[in-house]
């Protein structure tokens, strides 16, 4: 049975065409992979398919049977409710017929014996419906999904005062929490530890409802989903099978489309010969109209060119001190510390990786280190011939600016051709440079801060989950060129595979924590 048809669906913003006659379906039970290049529209397709943007043309159809579950990033999360009494909302039609249930109790007293059999009888049906729900065990269910997604912790903690971060795991966990026929995940593995993507990939194995999942993560992917999607150039694309038998019919099928292309420009070719030789002749003007037809009715094939792979190249400035920072006695925290009194001291050429849970502080140890936050105890000794490049994790960009004017206001000495092309080589087409920066998604946005980095000369790089919204291409290539990298870096980031090879060391926040 059909949950969700998408036909014939085209979208643009602005002359950008994201969509063009784009078809797709899913079906119960279906565990769906959506993936595609950064900037292809994987996160606008959920927009559309969510009713929050609407197409230019065709249907976006759901079977209203089926209940739909989305992450609302922008969800309110009211002060003076507690993460656990958040969580608890997900069974609200529970809690509600457990009230009726109880009213109904405490008017059985004053009731006639006829009222009281009906009241029984109602009673009857609301309790099967809490046992066949497993209401009696919503305190266990909660518990279990906070194991495993590290906010057990928090579940005491007032919503409004959560992290980002933190606040991403609460609304992922009531989203699992509800059980929707239809879960809508956009890149849930953004910041979960190694441990609790574990954990999310083996809940989403065993999911017995549909799913659509946007990862970049292609282990993970693989791992759950039995649909791929392919979104590439205006259209989707289905493939069934895993990420591993995707890849495989993907080469087959290009293969194939370069033999299509190659008959139907043969084709093409001869049909406008005839054409241009006998349209004006009055003997054969009847056959060229006829066959001017048939030509522009065909289906033009496309071959995809290759995907832009991005290049970077940070420039270095020289640092003549050996010492970067020396810390001590440091403890750091808002309102209350995270750590414990620790001794740090960073040394010209290394490359740190700071890995642990969230909610450690990871974060906000960068900011106190490098001076953008007042430490709760303790000194900090920064070298005076610092050129920090920052890469803050998760900006939102709400700028209506181009991505062109966005970058040329930065660094306003280079020409419009100068940076065009940096944008060019961190892997943005001519149609992303001219777009407001708003609309671009999380890694085209990613890109663009990336950009700017790269321009500024810098002895030291402090990254805050750089590769999140990063496609695997980007990935690479920010590895290969941080490796490159003349000077220091210290980079917090969840991805081992990303940071082995890369770091000179490893510094782990929770032997740090309190």
């Amino acid at each position: 049975m059909s949950i969700l048809t998408v036909e014939n669906m085209s979208h643009s913003f602005g002359d950008r065409v994201i969509f063009n006659r784009a078809n797709f379906r899913i079906l119960k039970g279906e565990h769906i992979g959506l993936i595609g290049a950064n900037g292809e529209g994987k996160s606008t397709f959920m927009k559309l398919i969510c009713g929050e943007i609407l197409p230019d043309d065709g249907t976006i159809n759901w079977n209203n049977k089926f209940r739909i579950g989305y992450m609302d990033q922008h969800a309110s999360l009211k002060k003076g409710v507690t993460a656990l009494n958040f969580l608890k909302d997900a069974f609200k039609n529970l809690f509600e017929i457990e009230n009726k249930v109880n009213k109904l109790y405490d008017k059985l007293g004053s009731m006639n014996e006829e009222d009281m059999n009906k009241a029984l009888n109602k009673i009857d049906v609301f309790q099967e419906i809490l046992d066949k729900n497993d209401f009696y065990s919503i305190n266990s269910k909660i518990q279990s999904v906070a194991v495993g997604l590290g906010i057990k912790e928090l579940l005491n903690k007032d919503v409004s005062a959560l992290s980002g971060g933190q606040r991403t795991k609460i609304l992922l966990s009531k989203l699992l929490l509800e059980k929707p026929d239809i879960l809508l995940l956009d890149e849930p593995t953004n910041h979960l530890d190694v441990e609790h993507i574990e954990w999310l990939k083996e809940y989403l194995i065993n999911y017995e409802n549909a799913f659509i999942l946007i990862s970049h993560d292609n282990s993970f992917l693989n791992s759950t989903v039995n649909v791929i999607y392919h979104l590439e150039h205006k259209i989707l694309t289905r493939y069934q099978g895993n990420y591993e038998y995707y890849l495989k019919l993907y080469e087959i099928r290009k293969e194939q489309l370069k033999i299509e292309y190659k008959e139907q420009q043969n084709e093409i070719a001869k049909l406008e010969e005839y054409i241009r030789k006998n349209k004006v002749r009055t003997a054969t003007a009847k056959q060229a109209k006829s066959r001017e037809k048939k030509l522009n009715k065909i289906e033009r094939i496309e071959i995809n060119k290759n995907i832009i792979k991005p290049y970077f190249k940070f420039k270095s400035a020289k640092m003549p001190e050996s010492l970067i920072f020396n810390a001590k006695g440091l403890v750091i925290g808002y309102d209350k510390p995270l750590t414990k009194p620790i001794d740090l001291k960073m040394k010209r050429g290394q490359k740190i990786a700071i890995t642990g849970a969230n909610g450690l502080g990871k974060t906000t140890l960068l900011k106190s280190l490098f001076g953008l936050l007042k430490p709760i105890k303790g000194t900090v000794t920064l070298s005076d011939y610092k050129k920090i490049g920052y890469f803050e994790q998760e900006i939102a960009q709400d700028s209506k600016n181009t991505v062109l004017y966005e970058v040329w206001n930065t660094f306003p000495n280079l020409t419009q051709t100068e940076v065009r092309s940096d944008l060019a080589k961190c892997g943005l087409t001519r149609q992303h440079i001219d777009s407001p920066i708003n609309i671009l998604s999380g890694g085209e946005q990613a890109k663009v801060r990336l950009c700017k980095l790269i321009n500024k000369p810098t002895n030291i790089l402090v990254l805050d989950e750089p590769t999140n919204h990063l496609d695997i291409y980007a990935k690479e290539e920010l590895k290969r060129a941080l490796r490159e990298y003349d000077g220091s870096i210290i980079l917090v980031c969840h991805e081992r595979e990303f940071y082995e090879n890369l770091a000179t060391d490893v510094w782990n926040c929770e032997e740090w924590t309190v």
